[in-house]
């Protein structure tokens, strides 16, 4: 049954992102690595180091990807000091993986809760993008 369940979240996801407005792309981005740092922090708790593992890379492949989709010739400091938030938590991250860190796992959850705010108030009438600031 879970295996079913996981196929059908895996094709609802899918679904989704083939109707997706890049907006919308970066907010389910966004919400994919909450759910796993939220998993990581649940593994770390429960001293499951394998399954730390597969959601901490899973975050951090995640947060690559935002970090690789900033528009960086876009006017302004946004993108500058978006990669440099992305990089500092990629590397909490790893140290969250290496060291067993509760602690970082929730630093980063904060700064992308911030970010991730930031980006759901952008109003609709400006979700027309092709990649994010």
């Amino acid at each position: 049954m879970r295996g079913s369940m996981q196929s059908y979240r895996k094709v609802s996801v899918e679904s989704d992102l083939g109707v997706a407005s890049p907006h919308r792309i970066i907010q389910m981005l966004f919400a994919g690595a909450l759910e796993r740092l939220a998993q990581a922090k649940c593994a770390i708790e429960q001293g499951n180091i394998a399954q730390r593992g597969l959601f901490l890379g899973k975050a951090i492949g995640i947060v690559s990807g935002l970090n690789s989709s900033l528009n960086m010739d876009a006017e302004g400091d946004v993108a500058t000091n978006l990669t440099r938030l992305y990089d500092y938590m990629l590397r909490r991250m790893s140290e969250a993986n290496i060291n067993n860190d509760v602690q970082a796992i929730d630093e980063v959850v904060a700064i992308l809760k911030t970010i991730k705010e930031g980006w759901d108030a952008i109003p609709a009438d400006k979700h027309n993008i092709t990649s994010h600031t």
